[in-house]
């Protein structure tokens, strides 16, 4: 059985056809499909545009705070699907209010990005790694807070260079225990010749991709913008529809 596509028709006529994943992420593309269904989206503007990043949309408010009154579950399948140029992916708040990584009920997003030469893709996983490691010895600090206070209450400078140490050395052995972060050569292959934002890997649950219509998202991509990124025109859906 073939997968729903939803068409986005722009006030202009203009159309972007995206191709959904039910069997990747059930939960996100029923709630989509039940908002186009219901006449959601019909209206409502691209209301955050980033030349050389992506487009955003479905937002009732039109500022971006706006959506149904709830979130959706992170349905986040990474390595396999990533933020190649015309991915669909749903919008969300950031980690350290969102930690589970929850989805906006409405706001959406479709990848424009750039072309990434081989070496900075691997200037990148370097970054990532790093990033990584960081985030880890983050988190075992935040474990042992308490130890760390005491020992700074105590002045005690050498045990805390020890506990400092101790975590240095666990911190390598997670980041050993994971593999750390490396591209996959589909990854390495879409970014170096078609482009997208890798940046956003495994973060953000994607959900479809266009399959017709990437130019007129390049045009949205390109439009002039003012404050918080909205386009100085209005960019309005017309009607979504899915078939």
């Amino acid at each position: 059985m073939a997968n729903p596509i939803v068409t986005i028709t722009l006030d202009t006529g203009a159309t972007i056809k995206a191709e959904l994943y039910p069997e990747i992420a059930p939960n996100t593309v029923n709630n989509f499909i039940s908002l186009i269904n219901k006449k959601f989206y019909d209206g409502l503007i691209f209301h955050r545009v980033i030349c050389g990043f992506m487009i955003q949309g479905g937002c009732p408010d039109g500022n971006g705070t706006g959506g149904p009154g709830y979130n959706v579950d992170a349905e986040i399948v990474y390595p396999e699907l990533f933020h190649k140029r015309g991915v669909l992916a749903a919008a969300r708040q950031g980690d350290e209010v969102n930690p589970e990584r929850k989805s906006s009920g409405s706001q959406f997003y479709i990848v424009w990005g750039e072309v990434y030469p081989g070496g900075k893709l691997g200037q990148m996983e370097k970054q990532m790694n790093a990033y990584k490691e960081q985030e880890i010895f983050n988190g075992l600090a935040a474990e042992n807070k308490e130890k760390i206070m005491e020992l700074r209450r105590n002045r005690d400078r050498e045990g805390l260079m020890q506990l400092q140490d101790e975590l240095i050395a666990l911190t390598k052995a997670k980041v050993k225990e994971c593999g750390g972060f490396k591209f996959t050569p589909e990854q390495k292959q879409a970014y170096s010749t078609v482009g997208g934002t890798p940046h956003l890997d495994g973060q953000y649950t994607v959900f479809g991709e266009v399959v017709e219509g990437l130019d007129i998202v390049e045009k949205i991509q390109n439009t002039k913008t003012g404050a918080a990124d909205r386009p100085v025109e209005d960019i309005k859906i017309l009607e979504m529809q899915v078939c």
